[in-house]
């Protein structure tokens, strides 16, 4: 185990949490002022529109399409246009896939790369169709749900969730039984893409915190109050991996330590989960073992043991199913 001493507590509560900032429409007075507030005003007004227009006929005309057949023309684009469009992401994805992967032939992680691929454009394509599986239940097979709810019976739970599979499934599956979680939403880049995200998972059965930093004392209030909120340990940052630790020391930045830290203030119980594509558009939902942390003896005494511990409960499953795994195309930092 990994012991947390004074001088670590002391240094996190140091570093500068990100924080979130809303992009501004530019004013007509930026096209009149020409230079760089004159770009961005194109950019904004013109260039910009042109591709949010792409994207809602992209989404809204992909949502005439069959389940099934959206699902596998996402697998066809992810293979089709990932190689040829996004040589920088295939260059890291191999590089981080020879890391993690020495003991694969040549063959099998080529394999594997493909498999990613198709994965990658399956996720494009599915965020249209993604909230049909609340009609098509026989679609997900959700094992050990027990272990959510002995977390529910307990008080305050903090959702741990991968990227693999298509974890948008999950508010839906905890719609089921109840619960609408609270999760930090950053809306991706594009206003086309913020919007429809946004719709897609509030219909899904997801309520919002603030993004970054402006979240932290929402949160806190939510579980305070025995409330349920949902987040992911496994995330990638400016193309470069936080979690998991793959063989790393624990470390303060990302939602490893935030998801910690979170359970301490409050007394949550972290109720770790995932879920993997099986056929097409069909998945596996799995509950994991419940995380109650152990009584330290002074606060951060126990931090970087925490994050190792809710580390070692995450990272054998990403490991054993990489090709599913959303953040492969991020490097290993060195």
């Amino acid at each position: 185990m990994v012991s947390g001493g004074d001088k670590k507590t002391v240094e996190a509560s140091k570093r500068k949490a990100w924080r979130y900032e809303e992009q501004v429409a530019p004013a007509l007075s930026d096209l009149m002022a020409g230079g760089d507030r004159r770009k961005r005003f194109i950019r904004y007004w013109i260039h910009d529109n042109f591709w949010n227009g792409m994207h809602f006929a992209g989404h809204y005309g992909m949502k005439l399409m069959p389940m099934d057949s959206c699902s596998n023309f996402g697998a066809w684009l992810g293979g089709f246009a990932i190689p040829r469009f996004h040589p920088s992401a295939e260059k890291r994805t191999r590089a981080t896939i020879a890391k993690l992967c020495p003991h694969l032939s040549k063959d099998e992680q080529e394999q594997l790369l493909k498999t990613n691929f198709e994965t990658q454009g399956r996720l494009m394509t599915e965020f249209s169709v993604v909230n049909r599986l609340a009609k098509h239940r026989q679609r997900i097979d959700i094992r050990d749900r027990h272990y959510l709810m002995e977390s529910l019976a307990k008080g305050p739970v903090i959702i741990v969730g991968m990227h693999l599979g298509n974890w948008e499934i999950g508010p839906s599956v905890l719609r089921d039984i109840g619960l609408r979680p609270y999760a930090n939403y950053t809306p991706p880049p594009g206003r086309a893409k913020a919007w429809i995200s946004e719709r897609v998972r509030r219909k899904g059965g997801l309520n919002f915190l603030p993004p970054g930093a402006q979240g932290i004392r929402p949160a806190v209030k939510v579980l305070k109050e025995g409330g349920v909120i949902s987040m992911f340990c496994d995330e990638g940052f400016q193309n470069k991996i936080r979690g998991p630790l793959f063989g790393r020391k624990p470390h303060l930045e990302g939602n490893l330590a935030v998801a910690v830290r979170l359970a301490r203030m409050t007394g949550a119980t972290i109720q770790p989960w995932y879920n993997l594509r099986t056929d097409g558009f069909r998945f596996i939902c799995q509950f994991l073992e419940p995380i109650a942390l152990e009584a330290e003896d002074k606060p951060g005494a126990r931090l970087l043991d925490d994050i190792q511990r809710l580390n070692d409960a995450i990272e054998p499953v990403v490991r054993a199913n990489l090709g599913q795994w959303f953040f492969l195309d991020n490097a290993l930092p060195k």
